[in-house]
């Protein structure tokens, strides 16, 4: 008689993500370029603004001293630590910074601050204080990350348990005093996953975090991270508005998001953030006429939207890094577009985040080359959605069911019913988009 084994399936991701982040989105605030005035206080006074976009969730760039020795510009770098006890005395006092919080959460909005773990500013008060925590060159000397321009850091030995538990009681402390709910981490994937499991078992012990690495990497998310970075899906849309990639370089984002990584995974999707803004150009300057059709598939699509702050004032210039620079404010059709598509994320499940929400399947269609089709659906809501990603007027039918039904157009304020019905066919200019959505 032979022996019946049996393989229990062990979940992959080890722990929990906060509930409220179901239907979050997320808003980047660079605090020098955010005002005029460039301090929390001025933060403070426009989170009304910032919570009737739709958002959740505030990730504050850092807001830590900057070191002076190597500094790039007048200002510095944000992410060239000099004290991660320190607050910036450009953005204001502790006591403000706790108002920030405060205030945010008073409007139901979560604080994430930006840690930089990998490295520090050159005259961080560690170098000379714990100067073993250091990695070394080959000529023995302090060293940036290799083979990047970042010489005005210098970059932490992982290898030091000492160094592990200082990190952790510093990021510990920002959680304890400030309340804050969570932390963006730099370079996340240049630090040892390990690591990265230690410090969530910690934090969490504090209360309920949520982590999102700055890297694009399954294995982050096995044991401390929520959300990462989707950058594949930014390049390949860039790549594919600037014609050196075909329509199928996104689907196999969307292939590899769906078969690859584990269902509690949120991804982060955007068309700016500091660093693209900084370095790439702004959504005009990437995404040209395509912009506004990469904004609804990063809000409408599977993935949590980001919003880098200008954004929804339509972004209209590079901002310095490294010297002041405020945005330019005033109102713009995108925002407007942001807080539409948001209230929508919020209101219906099928729109949620990771395992909360539903997933994409792709609806064949007669122009694979240049149409992007696909439904999302829950037992509340049923969204057929149709992006043109072309400069070219395009004729499509779609086959097979799953599209056929009756919806409405959700960026047609009469509300006329939409009858769609197999090899259905569609007229669509250059970069258009239609979303249908039917309410079970």
């Amino acid at each position: 008689m032979s022996t019946i084994l049996t393989y229990p399936i062990i979940p992959y991701v080890k722990h929990t993500t906060p509930l409220w982040a179901s239907n979050a989105s997320i808003y980047q605030v660079n605090v020098r370029q955010f005002s005029e005035a460039g301090t929390f206080r001025a933060v403070a006074n426009e989170l009304p603004r910032i919570k009737k976009l739709g958002v959740s969730i505030i990730w504050l760039m850092p807001i830590h001293e900057i070191g002076k020795l190597n500094r790039k510009g007048s200002l510095g770098s944000p992410y060239a630590v000099k004290d991660y006890y320190s607050i910036n005395p450009e953005f204001g006092s502790a006591i403000e910074l706790k108002a920030l919080i405060k205030r945010a959460h008073e409007h139901e909005l979560k604080v994430i601050l930006d840690w930089v773990p990998n490295h520090s500013a050159p005259d961080n008060v560690l170098v000379s204080q714990h100067p073993h925590w250091y990695v070394r060159d080959y000529k023995g000397d302090f060293r940036p990350s290799p083979w990047w321009d970042w010489d005005d850091i210098i970059e932490f030995d992982y290898s030091q348990p000492d160094l592990r538990a200082y990190m952790i009681e510093a990021m510990s402390y920002w959680v304890k005093e400030f309340d804050i709910d969570g932390f963006r981490c730099d370079v996340a994937g240049y630090v040892p996953n390990d690591f990265w499991r230690q410090a969530r078992e910690e934090l969490d012990e504090i209360k309920p975090i949520f982590m999102l690495a700055e890297w694009e990497d399954r294995d982050l998310h096995e044991y401390a991270f929520d959300m990462s970075y989707a950058w594949s899906w930014n390049e390949a849309l860039h790549a594919i508005v600037s014609k050196i990639a075909p329509l199928d370089t996104l689907r196999k984002y969307y292939s590899w998001n769906e078969r690859s990584w584990p269902r509690e995974a949120m991804r982060m999707t955007f068309v700016s953030n500091h660093d693209e803004n900084a370095w790439e150009g702004t959504p005009d300057e990437k995404f040209g006429d395509a912009q506004q059709a990469c904004i609804v598939l990063s809000c409408l699509g599977q993935g949590m939207p980001l919003i880098h702050n200008g954004q929804e004032a339509g972004e209209t210039k590079r901002l310095a890094f490294f010297e002041k620079d405020a945005i330019e404010w005033q109102e713009h059709a995108i925002g407007d577009l942001y807080t539409q598509l948001l209230s929508l994320r919020k209101r219906y499940t099928a729109l949620w985040n990771a395992e909360h929400g539903a997933l994409m399947h792709q609806v064949p269609n007669s122009q694979q080359q240049s149409i992007f089709s696909f439904v999302r659906q829950d037992n509340e809501s049923k969204w057929f959605m149709v992006f043109n990603f072309s400069d070219e007027h395009k004729q499509v039918r779609f086959y097979e069911d799953l599209f056929t039904d009756e919806y409405i157009d959700v960026f047609d304020t009469s509300n006329r019913l939409h009858d769609l019905f197999s090899d259905y066919e569609l007229d669509l200019e250059p970069w258009e988009y239609r979303i249908f959505m039917r309410e079970y």
